[in-house]
């Protein structure tokens, strides 16, 4: 079975994927989607980052593509709904760089408030500024976190350590995590926060989610920080707040629009700005946090190619089964409808096998049974199942 990893994933995942049999190919870069299409042919398992784009076009090139592994924490960057009708499983590291990301922030936080891109930039010019103007300590001042999953309660925690009040807002429902403060709405938060950052995901709805109305009721003098995606921050706002000075400083580290490859030009209206810090993508961008994230998905690529475990997909029923020790197991992937499960039964039943274990998850339109037996099902059997209306795909293992 053929694996593509794009993107400059860990060698973990590399090592991993060959000890279970697999041939890998690993390339350096991210493909466009007439290249996937391309390359796609005779591909089994997809391994990407976020810059690679997985579009319909793209997954109906990809007729021999099983799944797709997101070595990273979101999955905006690939079609689920298409890549589900396909039956091809979506995984993803959903917290794998959470800390990576969020030290990341602290570090961000501190530099601003104590204005060090400018300094650091006029030493490397000779010219030495010994002044505490506009320069402040970060505790006691007030984070505001907008989006409070993982990253942001993490951040919560850390802060609260170095001495910011720590404020929230989210859409869910979330429990503050010491003493952390829910805010009503945005605004309260914008209002009240020295330090605004942001860690909601990518979902269409989010796109240009901040823009000049949430800028203009920030704090005067606050600072900005945007570590979740690049689409939902109208830049060009941004920088019309740092050049009238109502915004005092700010940290980007994701954008609309990225390089595809190292070395290619990054553009953005934020360059050559003051007191403002531009990384590129880097948030878990650590070598502990792309071992950790090498190690999982490509876990997760194998557990499902090789004995058909869903669980902690993100587009497919969650089958959560045990490892296949011994016998025999069918991976039924199906309409959710009705009198599936007793079909299977049925056949199974007809064929005098034996039923060791059995695992059924439903998700919107699709359910998923796997099923072990201690002897294979015969051909005919098989064929029956392949053959029904509401097949999507059915595929066979053995220990």
């Amino acid at each position: 079975m053929k694996v593509l990893l794009l993107e400059n994933i860990h060698p973990v995942a590399v090592e991993i994927l060959e000890s279970r049999g697999f041939e890998v190919e690993l390339r350096a870069g991210s493909l466009s989607e007439d290249e996937l299409v391309e390359a796609l042919s005779g591909v089994h398992l997809l391994g990407i980052r976020s810059n690679t784009h997985i579009t319909p076009r793209v997954l109906d090139a990809a007729s021999d593509l099983l799944a797709i592994g997101c070595f990273c924490i979101g999955t905006n960057q690939v079609d689920l709904v298409s890549a589900a009708e396909r039956g091809i499983a979506v995984f993803n590291a959903p917290y794998s760089n959470t800390r990576s990301v969020v030290e990341l922030v602290i570090a961000e936080i501190i530099s601003l408030a104590r204005r060090l891109p400018e300094k650091t930039e006029k030493m490397h010019a000779g010219v030495w500024d010994k002044s505490a103007k506009g320069s402040h300590e970060v505790r006691g001042r007030t984070l505001g976190i907008v989006g409070y999953g993982n990253i942001g309660t993490q951040l919560s925690n850390l802060a609260e350590a170095l001495g910011l009040r720590v404020i929230f807002f989210d859409t869910a429902d979330r429990l503050a995590h010491g003493n952390a403060q829910r805010m009503k709405t945005l605004d309260e938060l914008l209002e009240k926060a020295d330090v605004v950052s942001l860690h909601v995901d990518g979902r269409p709805g989010n796109a240009g989610f901040f823009g000049p109305e949430q800028f203009a009721k920030m704090k005067p003098r606050s600072i900005f920080i945007n570590a979740a995606r690049g689409m939902v921050v109208d830049n060009e706002s941004l920088r019309d707040h740092i050049l009238s000075g109502h915004i005092a400083g700010a940290a980007l580290d994701v954008f609309p629009v990225e390089p595809k490859a190292q070395g290619d030009e990054f553009e953005s209206v934020l360059r050559g700005l003051d007191n403002v810090i531009l990384t590129p993508h880097v948030g878990g961008s650590t070598q502990e946090a792309q071992e950790e994230i090498g190690y999982f998905v490509a876990g997760k690529l194998a557990g499902f190619s090789l004995e058909g475990r869903t669980e902690l997909s993100v587009n497919l029923p969650a089958v959560l089964a045990p490892q296949l020790q011994t016998g025999h197991r069918i991976g039924y992937l199906h309409h959710n409808v009705p009198g599936v499960l007793a079909t299977i039964n049925g056949v199974l039943a007809d064929s005098g096998d034996n039923i060791t274990g059995q695992y059924l998850s439903t998700r919107g339109e699709q359910g998923y049974v796997v099923t072990d037996t201690p002897d294979p099902l015969p051909a005919e059997a098989l064929a029956k199942l392949a053959e029904s209306e509401h097949t999507i795909w059915l595929r066979t293992w053995e220990s």
